[in-house]
């Protein structure tokens, strides 16, 4: 599991919240759950193979959407 979020000097149209971010769950070999906003995608998800668009609302709600996915998905414990 990694959890990185970057604040960028500017907002632009492709970042309006002002943030670039990677978080992941998974192998080296198997994703799980990925959220990114990777250049020229915006915000989205991956779960295994399949993507869709993820509506960002504040980094709070980013982590607990991610967390969430995480247990449901691949049975993570957070403690």
């Amino acid at each position: 599991m990694e959890m990185v979020i970057w604040q960028l000097p500017q907002i632009s149209d492709e970042r309006p919240h002002g943030l670039k971010y990677r978080l992941f769950c998974g192998s080296p070999s198997e994703c799980f759950v990925r959220y990114d906003n990777e250049a020229g995608k915006g915000d989205h998800v991956h779960y295994g193979e399949n993507e869709k668009d993820y509506s960002f609302e504040t980094v709070e709600k980013l982590i607990e959407d991610f967390q969430s996915d995480c247990q449901r998905i691949a049975d993570w414990s957070w403690e």
